[in-house]
């Protein structure tokens, strides 16, 4: 008869699911390697989807983690000049596409606050003249947190706060480095990905025709092989260690060197090394515009 009642059959299909999920978790599991067991089983059993169990690995791999562990190194921070003019730094904002920028006095270890990228919408679009721009109007308070600091809680910080960078000190009180809510959630979910991500990892980024937007640190090697160059690996590991031996002294933001058939100009900067670099290559210059996996 249960073949005449498919009703009954489906009935007993959701029971057996229900059942083996049961029956997975039944014994309790004692550490977190057995609740990674526990996922591993569920996947394999078809209860969770591949998805599913990466996303609660990652928030259990957040729960040991501290903010060293993925803040982003002072190195590769793009920061404002408290005595910047407007027109000196709303390049900067544009070219690197992020929406949070810590507002520094001299150096990177003397942080004012934050300045918002929206803040600057109608200037960007030239409503207001630099005159009327008063940088200090539109610095934020900054949030600062130990190396050592949880990522979790800090988590529930940025949540309950509302904000989402936080700047990270070491030990001395230096700035080590910035920690965003998408640092955290991609430890969760994977690398989010949104209109600005470009997909040679932001290495290297076109701007317009022949202008790139080349993060100083690139190798060497592949800023040869991208714009089929030819300068000495032996000689620099990174395009920055190139820049430096023709100026021959840590450069300021703003400022421009020509090195054969490419126009340098220093777009983020700190009194200790470069971030970021605007890159013009001649017309002539053929390049290859890619970078070999």
């Amino acid at each position: 008869m249960s073949d005449d009642n498919p009703h009954q059959n489906n009935g007993s299909n959701k029971k057996s699911l229900l059942t083996k999920f049961i029956q997975l978790f039944s014994s309790e599991p004692k550490n977190k390697n057995d609740l990674v067991d526990v996922l591993s089983d569920a996947q394999s059993r078809e209860l969770i989807n591949p998805e599913t169990k990466l996303m609660i690995e990652g928030v259990l791999g957040v729960s040991e983690m501290r903010v060293r562990d993925i803040m982003i190194p002072r190195s590769q921070m793009v920061t404002i000049d408290r005595n910047q003019v407007l027109e000196e730094f709303l390049p900067i904002i544009l070219e690197s596409g992020h929406s949070r920028f810590p507002v520094v006095n001299e150096d990177i270890d003397h942080v004012d606050g934050i300045l918002l990228a929206k803040d600057l919408l109608a200037f960007g679009f030239g409503k207001s003249t630099n005159d009327e721009f008063i940088l200090s109007n539109f610095i934020r308070p900054a949030i600062i947190v130990p190396e050592s600091k949880k990522v979790e809680p800090l988590l529930k910080e940025f949540r309950s706060n509302r904000y989402h960078m936080a700047l990270v000190a070491d030990e001395y009180g230096g700035i080590s480095g910035v920690v965003t809510i998408e640092d955290i959630l991609e430890q969760i979910v994977g690398e989010i990905e949104d209109e600005t991500d470009d997909d040679i990892e932001e290495d290297i980024k076109i701007l317009a025709g022949n202008v790139y937007l080349v993060r100083a640190l690139t190798p060497l090697a592949d800023f040869n092989e991208y714009f089929n160059s030819k300068f000495n690996e032996k000689s620099a590991d990174t395009i920055a260690g190139i820049v430096l031996q023709k100026i021959n002294h840590m450069p300021q933001k703003g400022e421009k060197v020509t090195i054969g058939a490419f126009e340098f100009k220093v777009v983020a900067a700190d009194t200790r090394c470069m971030q970021m670099l605007k890159v013009t290559v001649a017309k002539k210059h053929k390049i290859n515009g890619k970078v070999s996996d």
